[in-house]
């Protein structure tokens, strides 16, 4: 794996930080669904089934049909799953800032509605780029994240050539996740909900920079050619 450019590290662990903190948020609201964990939503889902807990399943299938069509429109604006500066990252960062945006209004009016906005944001988000340079990159979880990570000091342990690139990437992506959630517990005492406003303020700076920098990109293919 070759040296991770800046913008992709920079704006995969901002992607990472914006997640911990909406996943956090969401379990501590009053629905205390995940927004973007479907493994543990479908095991939850399982429990509530047997124990008859209709509300809480509701809940739990709209936040998984939610993340999904998320993943969908993502594939419907990038097109591909390996990371290039000339797909629609923007657009697909600026519909993710709208859907937190109805999440928020949703949530202050005591809608359980707003869980499906912030499941489908994440699924959007973590759609996004599934791979950079080979390596698998998502930004809403953590169980592949640290199996790569065991997975590559285990065969560190035994001899072989440690990925020092890779390993980056993903510590870098996990401890983003992570202390998003911490930030989170300690904006939700605060102010609520409003601490979406974080993570939504850093997808909108995201969305903007990366336009900005794919025209020039777009620019100087252009004098180059």
């Amino acid at each position: 794996m070759d040296k991770i450019p800046n913008w992709v590290l920079c704006g995969a662990v901002a992607l990472a930080f914006c997640a911990g903190i909406l996943n956090t948020t969401a379990l501590m609201g009053f629905t205390h669904v995940s927004a973007s964990h479907v493994t543990g939503n479908i095991s939850s889902l399982s429990v509530s089934v047997l124990h008859e807990d209709w509300l809480n399943v509701r809940l739990f299938l709209m936040s998984i049909a939610s993340f999904w069509i998320g993943s969908v429109l993502s594939g419907m604006l990038i097109g591909g799953s390996e990371l290039h500066i000339n797909r629609n990252y923007g657009y697909a960062m600026y519909l993710e800032f709208l859907l937190l945006f109805a999440s928020l209004l949703l949530y202050m009016n005591g809608s359980n509605l707003g869980q499906m906005m912030i499941a489908m944001a994440c699924g959007l988000q973590n759609s996004m780029v599934a791979t950079y340079n080979g390596t698998v990159v998502r930004t809403t979880h953590l169980t592949g994240t640290t199996s790569d990570l065991g997975a590559m000091v285990g065969s560190w342990l035994v001899g072989r050539k440690l990925n020092i690139q890779k390993v980056l990437l993903q510590s870098a992506l996990w401890w983003a996740f992570f202390m998003g959630g911490f930030v989170a517990v300690l904006l939700y005492r605060q102010v609520g909900y409003f601490s979406m406003l974080l993570p939504m303020g850093i997808v909108l700076l995201a969305a903007m920079s990366y336009r900005r920098m794919a025209r020039w990109s777009e620019r100087c293919w252009w004098l180059n050619g």
